[in-house]
């Protein structure tokens, strides 16, 4: 495992169009969560960009999609520590107990023991970010966009914070589809036009139109699952970057 992640560190390169001042920790990376031999290559592309401020970031909240185990808010971890094949990584608790003064959000264990859409992060993480490093897993299902934005702004904001949305925004798609929907998104996530409602709404509506065209597959009843869960993620996605006032690295 470390040898793979480190291969994909190694071929990749920071996006061209990084932030000119490099001085300012990012606020929040989209990274994508499919298999290592799908979008790995894609995912390192965003984490190698993190390796200048290795000794800055000291908590990581990645924010992921429920696949197997509905979610209706925020479900956190209960757990002190989660483990890689790379090692340990302690659970920001006192974070933890922060958001769980706000309504909707939950300890649910049964919902991350199964999931993969936090877990592949880890270990990108474990090798662009010096030890020491505290995680704050949240899972996220359903809610309003600004609910949302509510609960975490008071620990993604932190000095010293990177939120990491985990994403599978673009599934089924043919590679033409999936680049300009992709690229709409990033282009209404920089905020080009204005406002967090008219946001989720564009972004809402060009998904849908590129679900509604999107190839067959052999179960559309899968496909039109997934779409749903994107659509949730693609709201929370708003939320949590709509406020940030700094560079947001996307992964496209």
């Amino acid at each position: 495992l470390m040898t793979m992640v480190d291969s994909m560190l190694a071929l990749a390169q920071a996006p061209a169009d990084a932030p000119a001042n490099d001085d300012e920790l990012p606020v929040a990376l989209i990274v994508p969560h499919a298999g290592y031999v799908y979008s790995g290559p894609v995912a390192a592309s965003a984490y190698v960009h993190l390796r200048r401020w290795r000794d800055d970031v000291r908590r990581v909240m990645v924010i992921g999609p429920p696949h197997r185990v509905p979610v209706h808010g925020l479900a956190l971890s209960g757990a002190d520590e989660w483990v890689t094949p790379l090692g340990r990584i302690p659970v920001d608790r006192p974070a933890c107990e922060q958001l769980l003064n706000t309504p909707g959000v939950c300890v649910d264990d049964h919902a991350h023991a199964a999931e993969h859409s936090i877990e592949v992060h880890l270990p990108f993480l474990q090798r662009v970010l010096d030890p020491g490093w505290t995680l704050v897993p949240v899972l996220a299902g359903g809610p309003a966009a600004g609910s949302l934005a509510d609960a975490l702004e008071s620990v993604w904001a932190a000095p010293g914070t990177v939120a990491v949305v985990s994403t599978d925004l673009s599934h089924y798609h043919p590679q033409w589809q999936a680049r300009s929907l992709d690229r709409a998104t990033a282009e209404l996530i920089e905020g080009e036009h204005g406002g967090l409602e008219p946001w989720r709404e564009q972004a809402l509506d060009q998904f849908d139109r590129g679900a509604d065209t999107t190839v067959e597959v052999d179960r559309p009843e899968h496909r039109l699952e997934r779409v749903r869960k994107d659509r949730h993620l693609l709201a929370a996605a708003g939320s949590v970057l709509a406020t940030a006032e700094q560079e947001v690295v996307p992964d496209v």
